[in-house]
């Protein structure tokens, strides 16, 4: 059994969908009910701050999944994370269950070159500093062999359903909408966005293979391109002109005196003035995979946006 701990997220319900298209048996595990039926799927209701709460959602797992996102606060991340991270590593001890945490990538900092899987830790955040603290927290307890667990890491999101990613909320949404974009940063920077289905595949095949345990691995993500080009491919894919706001650090933090998720993102204005070139090369040589390219997933997002009316 699958067991998927902060399901209805972007990852979560793409790896539900990847799950369900091979016939596997799936728990899904939230505080509420998540709207994806199958026949060998359901749902069960736990706090992930509440160890037994988790414990009984999470019996007769083979394989455990945390792809849990939290309110964009350091405050919370700081309070919260390091709970959820403690009760994820009993699960592993006293289930025997494989772990399978998704995270991210604000524990490396600012790279200078490609982010790799060996990237020395150097957070230039708050919620970089947690990030190192639970993925260390796992780590640690795969190195003594008290568990077996793996981090899978995904850069920016792009492909959500509900719009929250920046790229498709700022950029995708607004071109579908004949508006101007949004672009925060440089736009003559490198950067990369994973595409979620490929997060959802990434993760299936990596709780598909045993081998690939306690390890650190980087989801499929297509090459690092300048912000320009995302632009310009994006405006070619909805048929508009590639017209665009860059957003400073001075705007990011004077919307974010008015919204409190905008605010926590000024600590990480600094992915967005530098290059951002994640490199996931491990991921596609050990699985022989291609990670969709940005004109076909863009082209897809815009189906998607067309057909929903937005």
């Amino acid at each position: 059994m699958h067991t998927i701990l902060g399901a209805g997220g972007a990852v979560a319900n793409a790896l539900t969908r990847e799950l369900l298209n091979h016939n596997e048996t799936i728990r899904l595990v939230s505080r509420k009910p998540v709207n994806i039926t199958g026949q060998n799927i359901t749902w069960k209701k736990a706090d992930l701050l509440n160890y037994a709460e988790l414990l009984e959602a999470s019996k007769g797992s083979t394989v455990i999944y945390l792809t849990a996102g939290l309110v964009y606060d350091k405050d919370v991340w700081k309070a919260q994370w390091p709970v959820i991270m403690q009760n994820f590593i009993k699960l592993g001890k006293e289930t025997g269950a494989r772990l399978i945490f998704f995270d991210n990538v604000y524990m490396y900092g600012l790279v200078n070159g490609p982010m790799k899987e060996d990237t020395p830790y150097n957070p230039h955040s708050k919620k970089g500093e947690v990030r190192i603290e639970i993925a260390d927290m796992l780590m640690n307890e795969v190195k003594a062999g008290t568990i077996r667990a793996s981090i899978a890491r995904g850069a920016d999101f792009y492909g959500t359903e509900n719009m929250n990613a920046s790229f498709d909320m700022v950029v995708l949404n607004n071109y579908a909408k004949k508006k101007t974009a949004q672009w925060i940063g440089k736009s003559k920077k490198l950067h990369n966005f994973s595409f979620i289905p490929d997060m959802g595949k990434g993760m299936y095949l990596l709780g598909q293979n045993p081998e690939s345990d306690n390890q650190i691995w980087h989801m499929p993500t297509a090459p690092a391109m300048p912000g320009i080009k995302f632009i310009e491919l994006a405006a070619h894919t909805y048929g508009v002109k590639p017209e665009y706001f860059a957003v400073n650090k001075f705007m990011l933090w004077a919307y974010g005196l008015f919204n409190k998720v905008v605010m926590g993102a000024v600590e990480m204005y600094y992915q967005y003035d530098h290059d951002y070139n994640f490199d996931s090369s491990k991921f596609e040589k050990a699985f022989n995979f291609k990670p969709t390219s940005y004109e076909d997933g863009i082209k897809l997002m815009s189906e998607t946006l067309y057909k929903s009316g937005r």
